[in-house]
């Protein structure tokens, strides 16, 4: 549902715009709220409240006898917050949320197929300048070969 990269600003109030092209998603397909989390990579996750279900399902089918579960489930849902875009199609992001990504004032805002991701800019370039150089070894070793062969053991 989400797709492409997209630089935006917080605004003197601290809010943040939606993509128009992820409203459109929003209202194609009758969302109004959505939740945003602390993500991974430094960056915040943004679900629809279908999409954050699915994952509140799977994390808390985690064991919580398991202390990895329980760290990595205090985290992600402790900074969790709903949030609705207004008619203008902003957000407020609570402080907590800013800090965790290092979010100052400009951002991007990158679709992830079932979620969004709101990157510092500054975070975004270094991960992607970081990453993009190894997106062809990366895919080889997930889905194997371009040939058609099977993915090659880790």
């Amino acid at each position: 549902m989400f797709y492409g990269e997209y630089e935006h600003s917080i605004d003197t109030k601290g809010r943040l715009i939606i993509p128009s092209k992820f409203r459109e998603a929003f209202k194609e397909n009758y969302v109004d709220r959505f939740f945003v989390t602390r993500g991974l990579d430094q960056c915040l996750f943004v679900f629809t409240e279908d999409e954050w279900r699915k994952q509140e399902f799977r994390f808390k089918s985690l064991p919580f006898t398991n202390a990895e579960a329980r760290h990595f489930n205090r985290i992600y849902f402790s900074g969790a917050c709903e949030v609705l875009c207004d008619k203008q199609g902003r957000i407020l992001l609570p402080q907590y949320l800013k800090d965790y990504a290092n979010i100052r004032r400009d951002c991007v805002i990158v679709g992830v197929s079932n979620r969004m991701e709101i990157w510092a800019k500054e975070s975004w370039r270094s991960f992607y300048e970081g990453v993009k150089g190894n997106f062809e070894k990366v895919a080889e070793k997930m889905f194997g070969d371009p040939a058609g062969g099977n993915p090659t053991p880790a």
